[in-house]
């Protein structure tokens, strides 16, 4: 595989992540996700460092397989989550794929992102922006992600932040 064959790759899953998000298709989204998946979402040590250790440091999010995702839906479909009633309008964008190949059967790839959140209570909105590292398997005949790491620039939001947000 060619590195622009890989970017190809990374990015028709990122714009369908994105999609799916903001169109609400849960069983979509986290289909994208390999059952091993690691999501992360470091929090900032300081002015300048993030993280390095999910196991050992405070994280935003950190699910080291993609159970943890789909208990985050099934609240979400439950209603009880409070802080997601109603659930925010959200649109991603997302841009500055790269990505080459790194073995037969994986991918790693980095984008930049920016999500607009609109809250319907209160008729306010707010950005998350920032950068993903990405790393995808093919398992069965398809590209999933194996490893999402979300480097959240803006840490300091408005309001509460799930994984729609970003």
């Amino acid at each position: 595989m060619m590195n622009h064959e890989a970017t190809a790759v990374a990015t028709e899953i990122l714009f369908r992540e994105g999609m799916y998000l903001d169109r609400r298709r849960w069983k979509e989204w986290v289909g994208l996700y390999a059952p091993d998946a690691v999501y992360w979402v470091p929090a900032w040590r300081n002015e300048y460092d993030e993280i390095d250790d999910p196991d050992t440091e405070i994280s935003l999010i950190y699910h080291d397989s993609r159970i943890g995702l789909e208990e985050r839906i099934s609240r979400i479909q439950s209603r009880k989550s409070v802080t997601a009633m109603p659930l925010p309008r959200t649109t991603h964008f997302v841009s500055n794929v790269m990505a080459s190949p790194a073995g037969a059967e994986t991918i790693e790839a980095q984008s930049s992102w920016m999500v607009r959140v609109y809250d319907a209570r209160t008729a306010k909105q707010h950005v998350h922006f920032g950068w993903y590292e990405l790393q995808m398997k093919h398992k069965d005949g398809q590209w999933l992600i194996a490893r999402k790491k979300i480097h959240l620039q803006n840490d300091l939001v408005p309001a509460a932040m799930d994984f729609y947000a970003l």
